[in-house]
């Protein structure tokens, strides 16, 4: 960005690659800092306002994307050529793996134009164009050959910025039977608002005693539930068990639950399991 000069003592200031207020004084000789006199300067103010705006639209873009990829929806190609510009957008959807409609891998999205369509660089090093009016950001647990995947980014030097081909998987067990699993129960905190703080910090709502999270697969709305318990918030407590809840509320067999709930639910579990307070050592 262009320096803009401010309406005192001849300062300029700009933002750098990474959305910090940067300043010059009038001779051209760069600050380290801005001076405290120009804080409350209309061009500093509006520069640290847009910094703010484009940190909360980076996040936007982020959690859009981190969506489409949990709920395996059907992504309009055209929304995709539509914000392809957006540096912010572009940075999130560069390198995820897509699909076609029928779930085909097609490979790494590396560019999106409305008039050459979507263009990839397929399993085979070569880069092709997806056709179609549509594409699919999927969970890495539908994902056959995942650990090829894998590989393959390495050799391409792929940084994802949503969390898809290096997110923890788990799959269920064919002969899964019950209403809850117990791998993640029993993991100890010296008191109930740590638990319920790491339940904050993860991002994980919590109801009725529950960390609670939705998940949509195959357009029906599911809930995973880990019991936090419903203490007094310095008793000690531990982790529960983890179950499923259908669209009517009413706990899911097992068998029932589909891979991308199973695997975001035993990633919750997991996640809040590896908080517990281990002898020696405060909560995580």
């Amino acid at each position: 960005m262009a320096w803009v000069d401010t309406g005192a003592g001849g300062y300029q200031v700009a933002l750098d690659d990474e959305g910090k207020v940067l300043c010059r004084n009038a001779a051209g000789r760069p600050l380290k800092s801005v001076p405290p006199k120009l804080n409350d300067d209309p061009v500093v103010v509006g520069l640290k306002q847009l910094t703010e705006w484009l940190a909360a639209h980076r996040r936007g873009c982020l959690e859009t994307a981190e969506r489409w990829m949990v709920r395996s929806l059907p992504v309009p190609v055209a929304v995709v050529t539509a914000v392809w510009a957006d540096e912010a957008w572009q940075e999130v959807l560069r390198d995820l793996v897509v699909t076609g409609p029928d779930g085909s891998v097609a490979g790494f999205l590396r560019g999106a134009d409305a008039e050459r369509g979507i263009g990839l660089v397929d399993l085979d090093g070569d880069t092709v164009r997806l056709t179609g009016d549509e594409l699919r950001i999927p969970h890495p647990v539908l994902l056959d050959d995942l650990d090829e995947l894998r590989e393959f980014a390495v050799e391409l030097g792929v940084s994802q910025q949503v969390q898809q081909l290096y997110r923890e998987v788990w799959h269920r067990p064919a002969d899964g039977t019950g209403t809850s699993v117990d791998t993640y129960s029993g993991g100890r905190y010296g008191a109930l608002r740590d638990l319920l703080g790491r339940c904050t910090r993860l991002g994980y709502r919590v109801r009725a005693g529950h960390a609670v999270l939705p998940v949509v697969e195959d357009g029906r709305a599911l809930e995973a539930r880990v019991w936090v318990g419903d203490y007094y918030e310095y008793d000690e407590c531990e982790t529960g068990s983890l179950s499923w809840a259908g669209p009517d509320g009413g706990v899911l067999p097992l068998a029932e639950v589909g891979p991308v709930a199973w695997s975001e639910g035993m990633r919750m579990a997991a996640a809040l399991y590896a908080g517990r307070t281990i002898e020696g050592e405060e909560a995580a």
